[in-house]
């Protein structure tokens, strides 16, 4: 028998590697795809950090803006008072300007409380700025080990979303040391349910909230997770590691200090990255707007710079929900499943667990 030649051998094996190489280019794309979203992990049901009971420990820390010692007494010895240990992080009474510390300083703490086995919740000392500096310092792997709930809103909706999109744990958007008030006995009425919700919310009670009828809802009725948060932050992760999936879920917006022209670009900025296409959900909450500037004036209303956006969507769309910058500011359990029922008579938001 004839033995082939060197070169007829050489030949065939190119062609058998390039038939090779084409059929594996398919996969190779396919892998590619899910590598580059596997920071999305919201695919699957969010890990629930276990519910608080008395004797559990909560550590307190400032990520973002500074905060006193003396501030946060209120809320520590509220928080006592419901049967929780109380750690103090290093951060607290630090500053760096405006910030709670330096970069590294409340890098380190909240890093410390991340790791820490016992701490069952974080409690961030307030919002303001500095999450965004010292994210990527964070390691993960201490809360994915030892889920915990992180509490929080503003400056904080950075650290829900990087949680729930890298690590698919739910967690808390409330408000925060700096809200409790001085003198319980003394505080509005309003004041005392949103401080309760924080401890409702940690001890695993369901969460009921309501917001009145309004003539720019869209009615509905829809069953999802929720995420969301600051307007601004959502608008400033876009395209970051922390930055969120919104794929068919319920979500919430609130933001304050902005004018109206920025919260139409940054919901155009939602839009056009196609976080607004496929929701199950939007949930509009306070906005407190910069005035105009004397014929500078942009036009329109909150309600119409975001109908605006949704207009080719069909689901449910509620305003004046009790979230955001404002005393009726609720805590809300982020990625956990909610049902919304937007109807003539207003919104109720139910959460399933």
């Amino acid at each position: 028998m004839d033995r082939p030649c060197s070169i007829c051998l050489i030949c065939n094996f190119v062609m058998q590697r390039k038939n090779f190489i084409a059929s594996f280019i398919p996969l190779t794309l396919a892998l590619s795809a899910v590598k580059g979203n596997s920071l999305f992990t919201s695919a699957k049901p969010v890990k629930l950090p276990t519910y608080l009971t008395p004797g559990d420990t909560i550590g307190i820390t400032c990520p973002a803006g500074f905060t006193s010692a003396e501030e946060i007494k209120p809320a520590v010895e509220l928080m006592e008072s419901w049967g929780f240990k109380i750690e103090i992080g290093k951060a607290i009474g630090k500053r760096h300007f405006t910030l709670g510390g330096t970069d590294e300083e409340r890098a380190a703490d909240l890093q410390y409380m991340l790791d820490a086995p016992h701490i069952k919740a974080i409690m961030c000392a307030r919002g303001g700025y500095g999450v965004v500096r010292i994210i990527d310092r964070l390691n993960f792997d201490g809360i994915k080990h030892h889920p915990k709930w992180v509490i929080g809103f503003s400056d904080i909706t950075v650290l829900h979303n990087h949680i729930h999109s890298n690590c698919n744990l739910a967690t808390i958007h409330s408000k925060m040391c700096n809200s409790f008030p001085s003198n319980w006995s003394a505080a509005e009425p309003i004041q005392v349910e949103t401080i309760l919700s924080i401890k409702q919310a940690l001890t695993g009670e369901k969460m009921v909230y309501t917001s009145p009828s309004s003539v720019f809802n869209c009615l509905g009725s829809v069953t999802a997770p929720l995420v969301g948060g600051n307007l601004s932050l959502l608008a400033n992760l876009t395209g970051s590691r922390s930055d969120i999936n919104t794929k068919g879920k319920i979500l919430f917006i609130e933001d304050t200090g902005e004018y109206l022209y920025n919260i139409d670009r940054m919901l155009y900025n939602l839009l056009r990255s196609k976080k607004l296409e496929d929701l199950a959900g939007l949930i509009v909450g306070g906005f407190k707007l910069k005035p105009d500037d004397a014929g500078d004036e942009f036009g329109g209303s909150i309600q119409s710079v975001v109908l605006e956006k949704v207009k080719d969507f069909n689901y449910p769309v509620c305003f004046d929900f009790p979230v955001g910058h404002q005393r009726n500011n609720f805590a809300l359990k982020c990625g956990v499943v909610h049902s919304l029922q937007v109807s003539e008579n207003g919104a109720v938001l139910q959460s399933k667990s």
